[in-house]
């Protein structure tokens, strides 16, 4: 494994349109199921401070495609650390095929990602910038770049 935080997942029809490609908003979806997934096993706490005041506001994102995929595709989504700022967090994904037989090769990088987030403390109506959690922080070290 590498320096990436790994969400498995498999494509299902709902993801799919009525030619049976992935719908560009579900790329979207799994980068944040991505980020739930790493901060439920590697950062728990972080998980009750959003239950309190904490947000983590999605600034920015984007996708750029390589590859089609479809129902029933077995994927990797690689969460890389590429900046951790005061504030904010920012991260890139790897949308790997793993048995792209199809392609000729054994994986095959079919998207990549980025997004921005940060974090923010407060009520809804005055929320304010706000230091990345300490436990975030320590959750990231093997992941920095």
């Amino acid at each position: 494994m590498g320096n990436y935080f790994e969400y498995l997942h498999t494509v299902g029809f709902e993801e799919t349109n009525i030619v049976g490609n992935v719908y560009y908003v579900n790329y979207l979806r799994w980068q944040g199921r991505c980020r739930e997934m790493f901060l439920k096993t590697n950062a728990p706490d972080v998980l009750a401070e959003l239950q309190d005041d904490l947000k983590l506001f999605t600034l920015k994102v984007d996708c750029e495609f390589y590859a089609e995929i479809t129902a029933f595709d077995e994927l990797s989504i690689r969460m890389h650390l590429v900046d951790l700022a005061q504030t904010q967090l920012e991260f890139s994904f790897d949308y790997v095929k793993l048995d792209a037989r199809d392609l000729g090769v054994g994986e095959a990088l079919i998207a990549r990602g980025r997004q921005r987030v940060a974090c923010m403390r407060g009520p809804n109506t005055r929320t304010v910038p706000a230091r990345v959690p300490d436990s975030l922080v320590r959750a990231l070290q093997p992941y920095v770049p």
